[in-house]
């Protein structure tokens, strides 16, 4: 149910409530992209625990060999099966989550045929043909983007809870009609305050006990990106990024 603040009535009291949004309502048969921000999407103590009882993992390993065949090692192929910590670690390395600190997570149209196949793409001309068909080579959409990703980057840059907070597996939504664009911060399920006398910047590569996030890394990539699609824009050198990828 969505509560306004004009709809309470405090009588010497505190009540806290979350107010929700429609995040679509104001656009007309949008495209929609999730980011998934970061060099890494699991907590540190995630990999921890997984290291402290490394089981040999079947699932896993067949979830491997139907992205890469030839990733597993010769023991591993002999035994059918990888570790959780082996494969958590190469999981981000296959897309472009540990290279450039970001990932398309999907991608749904506005005649509602959705996109998830990126779970290989790491190349950037491959991330700018997948950027290029989702925005469609309209420019008033891209500038309406780097205005708002440059805002999040003065803002988180600002913030005192960005600062003490790591944030793992949070996306960026993107969302644009014909004629508007947004971007929106989501999916804190993995935001944890950071541990007492550890800082971090966002902004360099991560190493186990660093807590680093990567987040302003990928943010980085993303605005360089999104000028050179801005830069290029037009169809011939569009297509033949499309053709390249």
């Amino acid at each position: 149910m969505l509560v306004n603040k004009s709809d309470v009535t405090l009588i010497n009291c505190i009540v806290g409530f979350l107010q929700l949004e429609d995040l679509l309502a104001t656009f007309q048969s949008p495209n929609v992209m999730d980011i998934k921000m970061g060099v890494r999407t699991y907590l540190e103590e995630e990999l921890a625990k997984a290291r402290q009882n490394p089981k040999l993992r079947k699932d896993m390993y067949e979830k491997m060999v139907q992205i890469d065949a030839n990733e597993p090692t010769d023991e591993e192929n002999e035994l059918k099966a990888v570790t959780k910590p082996r494969y958590m670690i190469w999981r981000e390395t296959i897309s472009s989550t540990a290279s450039l600190g970001f990932r398309i997570e999907g991608i749904k149209y506005a005649d509602h045929t959705i996109s998830k196949d990126f779970k290989t793409i790491k190349k950037e001309d491959q991330i700018l043909a997948a950027f290029s068909k989702f925005i469609e080579n309209q420019k008033h959409i891209i500038i309406q983007y780097l205005e708002r990703l440059r805002d999040l980057r003065l803002a988180v840059g600002s913030s005192l809870f960005f600062r003490s907070h790591e944030l793992i597996g949070s996306s960026l939504l993107f969302v644009h009609d014909n004629q508007n664009a947004n971007i929106w911060m989501i999916d804190f399920a993995k935001t944890y305050k950071l541990p007492e006398n550890v800082n971090i910047t966002h902004e360099v590569p991560w190493k186990i006990g660093s807590h680093e996030d990567g987040y302003l890394i990928g943010l980085n990539n993303l605005i360089s990106l999104l000028e050179r699609l801005d830069c290029f824009n037009n169809v011939d050198t569009i297509n033949t990024l499309r053709e390249h990828s």
